[in-house]
């Protein structure tokens, strides 16, 4: 990551402050296309004129009417779930996002500079917001593919998309996955471990799901990439965490899963999470084993409930995530970071 110089830094510090001290909580009369200083918003949305950085966002909800509001920006990511407040009363929340360029997708379009933030819900109403630069917020960058990914278009959403919903102010979700991306393709692009790897930050966790796109890859070189992503998080003093793939809806007549399409076992005969436990094991890295969660959920769900999870209905795909579907998978990955002990209970949210 290239170093500013001295009268760079200087005017992104000014720009920063200008920043701290315009978007200051303001009445919900501001809104109408009126700006909050460097925030212009309306009464579906707040874009702020940042530059690339970490921010806290402090959102005060209500009104004189019975509200319920969700907040997503950028490309779709989901940053608060939907918050109920009743008439006549407000609620502050909080939560921290990343900005970035581009704000998707590592190898997507670069998006609209700035902070996007879009008011959802049954019955928004923002009575007044306040944009600061985080000063301690600590990163969970994620490394994946389209099943993580934050996706650009309906019906489509990777669980990374959904996962800053389950974190308060002070935990802010880099999502750097990538549609189509194999260990081989990610080590290889310079767009994504060669842009990812300078950004890890001492005490950073680093999310890594890859083994969809490694259809052909071989044992030992499946292996030799994760130990590779592995080693290079820890260079940078980042904490690795291996995800072992969600499953593919793809049931047997009995109702289960257990067979290779289901559970990433790829054409070579790898079983592709096995290798990641065993990596994680060898390597003494932390694991969610997202194939096992995921596999007992849609099993329970069995073919007919598990639709909803997937895209079946919309696209008869059994591999990608619905938002319903992401937002669950999140869920789950939210809860294997507290069983590991990697994030404190008090900074996820747990509705």
């Amino acid at each position: 990551m290239r170093r500013l110089g001295a009268a760079r830094g200087a005017v992104l510090t000014a720009v920063t402050l200008c920043v701290t001290l315009a978007a200051a909580p303001t009445p919900a009369r501001a809104h109408g296309g009126r700006p909050y200083g460097n925030a212009a918003c309306t009464d579906t949305a707040c874009h702020f004129d940042v530059p690339p950085g970490t921010y806290d966002v402090t959102v005060r909800l209500g009104g004189g009417t019975a509200s319920s509001t969700r907040i997503t920006g950028e490309t779709r990511r989901t940053l608060l779930p939907e918050t109920a407040v009743p008439a006549g009363e407000h609620l502050t929340r909080s939560f921290t996002v990343n900005v970035r360029t581009p704000e998707g997708e590592p190898t997507g379009p670069d998006g609209t500079p700035g902070l996007d933030l879009t008011l959802g819900g049954s019955a928004p109403a923002l009575a007044g917001i306040r944009l600061t630069p985080a000063r301690h917020a600590r990163q969970i960058i994620l490394i994946g593919d389209s099943t993580v990914c934050d996706q650009p278009a309906d019906p489509y959403s990777g669980w990374g998309q959904q996962l800053p919903q389950y974190l308060r102010k002070g935990l802010s979700v880099a999502n750097y996955a990538d549609s189509g991306e194999s260990t081989v393709t990610y080590l290889a692009n310079p767009l994504l471990w060669g842009t990812v790897q300078p950004l890890i930050h001492p005490g950073d966790l680093v999310l890594v799901q890859l083994a969809h796109n490694d259809k052909t890859t071989d044992e030992a070189t499946y292996r030799a990439n994760l130990e590779t992503l592995v080693t290079g998080i820890r260079d940078r003093g980042g904490e690795p965490v291996l995800v072992t793939p969600i499953v593919r809806r793809w049931f047997n007549a009995d109702g289960t899963l257990n067979n290779d399409t289901a559970l990433l076992v790829n054409g070579l005969g790898v079983d592709l999470p096995a290798v990641i436990r065993s990596v994680a094991t060898a390597a003494r890295v932390p694991l969610i084993d997202l194939t096992a969660k995921t596999k007992t959920l849609v099993e329970s769900l069995g073919p007919e409930g598990s639709k909803a999870i997937y895209l079946y209905d919309e696209k008869r795909d059994n591999t990608h995530t619905s938002v319903h579907g992401a937002t669950v998978y999140a869920g789950l990955v939210r809860e294997g970071l507290l069983a590991l002990h990697l994030v404190p209970e008090g900074a996820v949210r747990m509705g």
